[in-house]
């Protein structure tokens, strides 16, 4: 009787595998962030106030498959990211700017035919990182970091867009010689158009 009923549920399982749908498509957006949670720390005789601002960019794919049963679905994605922040001194202004790449794996929940709600980590790899501060370059740099995101989304046929909030979970800082340290957890904002092929 015991196989029977495992039998039952193992056929049952992959009837819902075999009928989940599978979307994926390309993505596109701003990034932008709400709070200046760049924090610079001076360790020498230059003293920089602090983040202006940080604005940026992003462009990846993303792949989304339902859950069985559970009437959610998974949607991991791989994007690009360039985000910039301006630092104000006595003598002017100086740029940051760092590359990444992003991984966030969401899990969400559809609802009213178009829209959907979702949460999940990201996975952030830093590429590369720029600065115009006096010709420097970062010492140390904490490559990888993961954060969260959250945010909700409208989906029009092949066209969807969202807005979403990151927070950087761990500790992610650049060291620039005996200048200053900049901590490059993200705290932002988000806009996303998405586009299904």
């Amino acid at each position: 009787m015991k196989k029977v009923i495992l039998m039952m549920f193992l056929a049952f399982g992959f009837n819902q595998v075999s009928n989940a749908q599978v979307d994926f498509g390309i993505k596109a957006g701003v990034n932008y962030n709400n709070s200046g949670d760049d924090s610079v720390e001076s360790l020498g005789n230059d003293v920089i106030d602090g983040a202006k601002a940080k604005s940026g960019y992003h462009a990846g794919i993303w792949f989304r498959g339902d859950i069985p049963v559970l009437g959610l679905y998974v949607r991991p994605e791989i994007v690009y990211t360039q985000v910039k922040t301006e630092f104000e001194q006595a003598v002017g202004s100086d740029d940051y700017s760092f590359k990444k790449l992003d991984v966030p794996v969401l899990v969400g929940k559809k609802f009213l035919g178009f829209a959907n709600v979702f949460i999940g980590p990201s996975f952030q790899y830093i590429l590369d990182d720029e600065i115009t501060f006096q010709d420097l370059t970062s010492d140390e740099l904490d490559k990888f970091s993961v954060g969260l995101q959250m945010g909700a989304g409208v989906e029009f046929g092949n066209i969807g867009i969202d807005v979403r909030w990151e927070r950087g979970l761990s500790g992610n800082e650049a060291k620039f010689a005996d200048k200053f340290t900049v901590d490059n957890r993200t705290n932002q904002i988000i806009f996303g158009l998405s586009l299904k092929l």
